[in-house]
């Protein structure tokens, strides 16, 4: 799964008992070389699907992490895109990653708490990549809020939902692994590493989207295939401030 230009167990071992914001500015110079990165064969699905619900002027990439997702924004934005995460280090490796281009809108960095957003309703789109398992499930509301306060009236809020591991799958059984082990962890070691994505599902995330004031819409990707029972793998949801 990790590169020889990823990081070393050591390496990890360190970053797992830091905090999230520490972990990550220790992570960010080797992150696009772990399985963390959101993946190209994700990002152009839903790049494709995002310009035929366009066109969008100013875009945020939310947890934009090494700028995976700032890319695409640029890609489907016409004027100005913003990255937003609470790692200086994840910053600094995404604008290094993403380069000024002729053609393409400038994007600017900020650093701040998602669960505390700076911005008034200035966006018209907001994503996010991967970042949800750093919320806990009482924290998502608020998020919710904040997000739908950032968008500019008839403005949406996209991100893709994979499809659950079928249970007792080895995906699921290692869903249930990794999960255990960050909550012993946390039992045991300070300061906390949020990481949980167990809890993260369409019914739950959809309800208090509802509850934040959004109508919630859903696309498949079908570029991405189909479970065993025949739905599609990955969604992409898309919630819209009315």
């Amino acid at each position: 799964m990790f590169t020889p230009e990823g990081p070393t167990f050591r390496e990890l071992a360190v970053q797992a008992l830091s905090s999230v914001e520490h972990g990550y500015d220790l992570l960010a110079p080797k992150f696009d070389s772990t399985p963390f990165r959101t993946p190209d064969e994700l990002l152009g699905p839903v790049a494709s699907a995002l310009r035929a619900l366009g066109p969008f002027d100013a875009g945020l990439d939310l947890c934009c992490g090494t700028g995976a997702g700032t890319e695409l924004l640029r890609e489907v934005c016409r004027e100005r895109v913003t990255g937003f995460d609470l790692s200086a280090g994840m910053l600094a490796t995404a604008g290094e990653n993403v380069r000024a281009a002729p053609g393409l809108p400038d994007v600017e960095w900020v650093r701040g708490d998602a669960r505390a957003l700076p911005f008034g309703p200035v966006f018209d789109l907001v994503v996010s990549f991967g970042a949800f398992g750093h919320f806990l499930p009482a924290e998502r509301p608020g998020l919710f809020a904040r997000v739908h306060s950032a968008l500019a009236p008839g403005g949406a809020f996209a991100f893709p939902m994979v499809a659950p591991p079928r249970p007792g799958s080895r995906a699921h059984l290692a869903m249930l692994g990794f999960d255990a082990a960050m909550r012993v962890r946390n039992a045991l070691w300070r300061p906390p590493f949020v990481m949980y994505y167990r809890g993260f599902g369409l019914a739950p995330v959809s309800a208090e989207l509802r509850g934040a004031g959004f109508t919630v819409e859903l696309y498949a990707l079908p570029e991405l295939g189909r479970t065993g029972s025949g739905a599609p793998r990955c969604r992409l949801l898309v919630a819209r401030r009315g």
